[in-house]
Parts: structure tokens; sequence; C-alpha cells
């Protein structure tokens, strides 16, 4: 974007993240930076020292505010950091879409429909709100709260009126849900589980940035990201995603809002990303870095759908 970009092109591209024409005043000055208070524990001798130490040193001067989850089963291993507070979800919210999707099939044991498996793809894969609206639509307040309850994501809020971006979620949710996505349990089917990891390791290219910064080569990549600029909090900017391989199989929540760009946001939860990683998987990173377009590429509906 530059200065000569019109009002409404920029009102459109801010708010493209979660599917909805939201107002947008100037954006919000960012929240003064405090000292960050990281909580670690591990099975593995000095790993949640140095955890806490290389997330609180990424975290160091970042203005807004952050919100960190980390889970490594393979060393019983896990950080939090504001794990309970609660952030509009943008397009993180997919995962949670899809998630209920596949839990109300099981339940009617039957399989997704054509229709269905080309809005999931579209939703997961490109982020694409119209496919997200229409599913959010189909499945109705009532089987998403069915999912949330089964999951156990009793923080998690879905947006009022269709307006799915602005769903309340927290980290610790998040996690609970990246959880069941990674291990075998009577909510998601192994099928289902595997569908919903295959669709997040095929996000496109200009959207595999956040959690997915400085990881090794060997470890398997799933990511979701959501960004959202609104008239307060400025920009909300998340990222989830899953990593499995080298001995390791963790999953990463950084959610952040208060950012003065879409870029700021991304490069906070990149800095902690590669933190983790490095610390988890000490070995050379062969990741591309991904960085993200000022106009995010997604659907755009005006409004939710009718």
């Amino acid at each position: 974007m530059t200065h000569r970009m019109s009002r409404r092109a920029r009102v459109l591209c801010a708010s493209l993240g979660a599917g909805m024409l939201i107002p947008i005043a100037a954006a919000a000055a960012p929240a003064a930076a405090t000292t960050p208070t990281v909580s670690c524990t591990s099975g593995k001798a000095g790993l949640a020292t140095k955890l806490q130490q290389d997330i609180t040193a990424a975290l160091a001067g970042r203005k807004g505010t952050v919100a960190v989850g980390l889970y490594d089963r393979s060393t019983n291993t896990t950080c939090s950091l504001r794990a309970t507070s609660a952030y509009d979800s943008a397009s993180v919210v997919k995962v949670t879409v899809l998630g209920t999707l596949l839990w109300d099939a099981k339940k009617h044991n039957r399989y997704l429909t054509d229709r269905e498996n080309t809005l999931a793809t579209a939703m997961i894969t490109k982020s694409d709100n119209s496919a997200t609206s229409a599913l959010w639509k189909q499945l109705g307040l009532t089987k998403i709260n069915g999912f949330l309850t089964a999951a156990g994501m009793t923080q998690t809020k879905p947006g009022a009126d269709g307006y799915w971006g602005l769903t309340q979620i927290t980290v610790q949710d998040e996690q609970k849900l990246l959880k069941l996505i990674t291990a075998r349990n009577s909510v998601l089917s192994d099928n289902s589980r595997a569908y919903i990891l295959k669709l997040m390791g095929q996000v496109v290219s200009s959207q595999r940035w956040g959690t997915p910064a400085g990881a090794p080569s060997g470890v398997s990549v799933h990511v979701k990201n959501g960004w959202l600029q609104r008239a307060t909090h400025g920009w909300r900017v998340h990222s989830v995603g899953t990593f499995n391989g080298n001995g390791h199989d963790y999953m990463i929540t950084v959610l952040t809002q208060d950012n003065s760009t879409m870029d700021y946001g991304v490069a906070t939860i990149q800095n902690v990303a590669r933190a983790i990683h490095k610390d988890l998987v000490p070995t050379p990173s062969t990741t591309s870095k991904y960085v993200p377009t000022s106009t995010p590429g997604e659907a755009f509906p005006a409004v939710p759908a009718d």
C-alpha cells in the first residue's frame, strides 16, 4: 500500500482477514512494550529455562499484546503467556469450522460431500472467506457450540450474526484444538485428523508465514494464520501450527493485537517461532521465509452471507 491508495481501498484491504466489513479508523498506536512473563515446564533438563529465556528475549521491545502457547509431546514441554486472554479470531477460526464440519459428519456416519470438500479446501489452503461463510451458515451455532463443548474449548465464543472472524479465541483453547488434530481422540476420527493436517500442510506459499518461521528440515509443517484490522487494538495477527519430525511432535499458537501494521505482527510471531524451533530442534533451518503482502489475497464478502 502507498500513501496514494484511496480510503475505500484501504478499508477493503484491512477487512479481508475476517471476511467482513468493519469500520476502520486510523491505525491504533501500539500499546507500550512490557516485559512478558513466560511460563515453561519440561521433562527435559534445562529446556524449560532456555525456552523461557529465549521467548522472552524474542519479545523484548516488541510493542502490542502477545499470547503464546507451546506443547511438545516428545519432551512433555509446555510454555504459555497470556493463555486465557481473548482475541478476535480472524481467519484462525477456520480450523475450528473444519473441525466442526468433520465432527458433525462423524456423528452422522457420513463422508463430506464434494461441495463440502471443495469449500473446506478453499477455506484452509487459500483462507477463502466466502467458503468459510458458506460452511458457517450450513453448520449454524448449535453445531459449532456442540463441537466446542466436545473439544473442551470452553473459552471460545463464536462470533454473532455470521461474523465468524469476531469469534473470541484464547491460546489455551487453540492448543486444545491442535492437540485434538495431532493425536487419537474420541472427538475427531483418524481420517478427519489426517484431512485437517493435509489441508494445513497445503496452505498457499504466501500464507505460510508465522509459526513455521525457523522450522528445521525434516519437520512437517501445518499452519493456519489470521489477520484483521479494526478501529480498536489495531491489527490482530495470529498463527497456529503443528510440527512433527526429528523426534519431536509439537504445536505452537501465537496470538497478537495492538500491532501498527500486519507486517509488524508477523515479525513478532516469527521471532517467537524461531526461538522455539531452535531450542526444541537445534538443527539448521531450511524453511524459506514468506513475507505477507500488503493486500492479503482473500475473497471479500462485504457482509455475512444471507
